[in-house]
């Protein structure tokens, strides 16, 4: 695993990395200025004292908080922007590391929306009956570890689905995951370390890409592809 995540590290300075990484990174620029724009054009036409320094005071005072808040929404927003691009990374490390592999499996449109709905139920409902744990926990510094083990699992299986999916077919794929769910598990909380880091999170999503395709190329001798 270690050695999964030090090629992922390497690979970063590939083109093919970098661009959807600076793609990601842009898109989340313009989303973040175009929020921060509407926001002030709203701010700008409302009136709220009559005094003028009053007035004034409040627009500076929410032209500011529109400006910093959205800040730590920021790698989210890049995220969000990057996941359309992963199986470019996937590619990228498949064709330096693994040349000797066939072409990957078509996936319809179909079977991509289901995955993606199927994966947001998933982490719905996990999270929804973790809630009360963390309430439990909430003065016990606890939050933490719970918090990096049910996103452990998701981001492991998240992250994993990506990769797989371009292999096998969807049920083989989970059939994988849960023979090896105590490995893929880990995989997840070392990609929930790295969005915890300020900075590093922006990149995160590459990383774990890269990170996962070595992980899932180690399994798949013992799987049957399609």
């Amino acid at each position: 695993m270690i050695a999964a995540l030090v090629k992922a590290l390497a690979q970063l300075s590939d083109p093919r990395l970098r661009r959807v990484l600076y793609v990601g990174v842009l898109a989340a620029v313009l989303a973040y200025l175009a929020l921060v724009g509407i926001a002030w054009a709203v701010i700008a036409r409302s009136h709220w004292f009559d005094a003028g320094w009053a007035e004034t005071g409040s627009h500076l005072l929410a032209d500011a908080l529109v400006l910093i808040l959205p800040l730590p929404f920021f790698p989210a927003l890049a995220t969000t922007a990057m996941s359309a691009m992963l199986e470019r990374v996937a590619e990228a490390v498949e064709e330096r590391h693994y040349p000797q592999l066939n072409w990957p499996r078509p996936q319809k449109w179909a079977e991509i929306l289901a995955t993606t709905l199927r994966f947001l139920g998933v982490t719905l409902v996990v999270n929804a009956v973790a809630l009360p744990l963390y309430g439990a926990l909430l003065f016990t510094g606890l939050t933490i570890v719970v918090s990096a083990i049910i996103n452990g699992y998701l981001l492991g299986r998240e992250y994993f689905e990506v990769v797989a999916f371009r292999w096998l077919r969807p049920k083989d794929a989970r059939r994988l995951f849960r023979e090896r769910a105590g490995r893929l598990w880990l995989a997840g909380a070392i990609i929930y370390g790295l969005f915890q880091i300020p900075v590093v999170n922006l990149v995160a999503p590459v990383i774990a890409t890269a990170f996962m395709t070595h992980l899932f190329q180690a399994l798949r001798p013992r799987t049957r592809e399609v």
